[in-house]
């Protein structure tokens, strides 16, 4: 049981971690919300299904499952909020910028 356990928490902070590399890693607004939110949520389920197994169904489990989802709920309510306030607000997604061939014809 306590292996289980272990295992939602190493994914947990699996998740943690690679999120917060690719808040640091990605070059725009928009995959980087995309990173965090996504990571966030995974990690925060992750942890919280740990915490659920541990405890065994109680009380306390049930008001762990209701804030599990509520976060499931709002947190792509909120990345979608951030992205569209930024698009509005005339934040261009990146876009990798391609080199020109320096052909030189001689002739």
């Amino acid at each position: 049981m306590k292996f289980i356990v272990y295992i939602f928490l190493f994914l947990s902070i699996f998740f943690a971690f690679f999120g917060n590399i690719g808040i640091l890693r990605f070059p725009d607004v928009y995959t980087r919300l995309q990173a965090s939110s996504k990571c966030a949520i995974t990690s925060l389920l992750s942890l919280f299904i740990a915490l659920i197994i541990l405890k065994g169904f109680s009380f306390i489990s049930v008001r762990i499952l209701v804030i599990g989802i509520f976060f499931l709920l709002t947190g792509p309510v909120a990345s979608h909020a951030i992205g569209r306030s930024a698009y509005e607000g005339g934040i261009l997604p990146w876009r990798k910028m391609r080199q020109k061939k320096n052909i030189s014809r001689d002739r």
